[in-house]
């Protein structure tokens, strides 16, 4: 398969796929004679895994790991579930910072007049930030 039709059956864009390979995410493509990538159902599989493991917000170093884990047959599912744990803390951190932010802006704006006047408290608070 050429890397149109990886990027099709895969869902990720042949600029990722290019992008992957060069940071050895995956293994380098053969090339043809014509110099154009060859793919086999093995490297779409394995681009499905990390579409679906980005989807599920992971970084590209923790797929790295997972891609590491999903190849070793010895592996311990203790190891996979860390790291997906560690992900999940990491999410609900993230989840938090982001709700507070909203309640912080929801309340300068309930402050705000929003009509022609100059006075603006959500301007003032990040003013105060700088």
């Amino acid at each position: 398969m050429n890397i149109g039709e990886v990027s099709r059956e895969s869902g990720i864009s042949a600029k990722m796929i290019r992008y992957y390979e060069r940071i050895g995410l995956i293994r380098p493509a053969p090339r043809s004679g014509a110099s154009y990538r060859l793919y086999a159902p093995a490297d779409v599989h394995t681009l499905q895994f990390i579409r679906r493991a980005r989807d599920l917000g992971f970084s590209v170093e923790q797929i790295r790991t997972l891609l590491a884990l999903w190849h070793d047959r010895a592996r311990a599912s203790a190891d996979v579930k860390a790291l997906a744990l560690a992900h999940v803390a990491e999410l609900e951190r993230k989840m938090a910072e982001i709700e507070q932010i909203t309640r912080t802006l929801r309340h300068l704006a309930s402050h705000c007049h929003g009509d022609a006047r100059p006075d603006c408290p959500i301007i003032e608070e990040i003013a105060k930030a700088s």
